[in-house]
């Protein structure tokens, strides 16, 4: 009798292996992402979110800059020359911020800010980032969920109202981009003039 409950159970346990998508037997190990998730998360990034706008490198084309996807998403060029900041039109009376031609690095009161890795490299990208660290950055403005401050351009505090399903989603897509090692610099103060 026991050894027939045994059998039963190990023959469910390989039925659920082999016909459950995302089963797994191990409560650590969580099931992939719906391909309907995916799908949303890929939308959102592609074409309402603007991404590529700012974190993917561009070639400039007879139509103007051109989002290169051989660098999908890659943030800042870590070999890219940062141009000279133009002077005295930075203030009250004068322009907010100034962004380089690529719309990469922006200079303003905050001082530079780069476009980040969302690749989920390891070592450069968000390939450590749990779901709950990216919807913490993206709820509270801070890198991490709990590090130094998002600078502008990003929009954080718009995709701070997006849903929890759209960030998921958001996130879960961004897990499957190609990785990229791309280590983009650090932000650079402000200076006085």
């Amino acid at each position: 009798m026991t050894r027939n409950l045994l059998l039963g159970g190990l023959s469910i346990l390989t039925v659920l292996f082999l016909l459950v998508p995302g089963f797994t037997a191990d409560p650590e190990k969580k099931s992939a992402p719906s391909t309907d998730l995916l799908k949303r998360g890929e939308y959102i990034v592609n074409t309402i979110g603007g991404c590529h706008d700012c974190h993917t490198p561009k070639n400039f084309g007879p139509k103007g800059p051109e989002p290169d996807m051989s660098r999908a998403l890659q943030g800042y060029p870590s070999d890219a020359k940062l141009p000279e900041a133009p002077k005295g039109i930075l203030g009250p009376d004068k322009w907010g911020f100034v962004g380089t031609n690529d719309l990469m690095a922006w200079l303003g009161p905050w001082g530079v800010s780069f476009a980040a890795n969302l690749t989920p490299d390891e070592e450069t990208g968000m390939g450590t980032w749990t779901e709950e660290m990216f919807m913490k950055a993206m709820r509270t403005g801070k890198h991490l969920g709990e590090g130094r401050d998002i600078l502008p351009p990003m929009p954080w505090p718009a995709m701070s109202q997006c849903t929890d399903e759209d960030l998921k989603a958001i996130f879960a897509y961004l897990r499957t981009v190609k990785p990229i090692t791309n280590a983009v610099p650090d932000p650079i103060p402000p200076m006085a003039e």
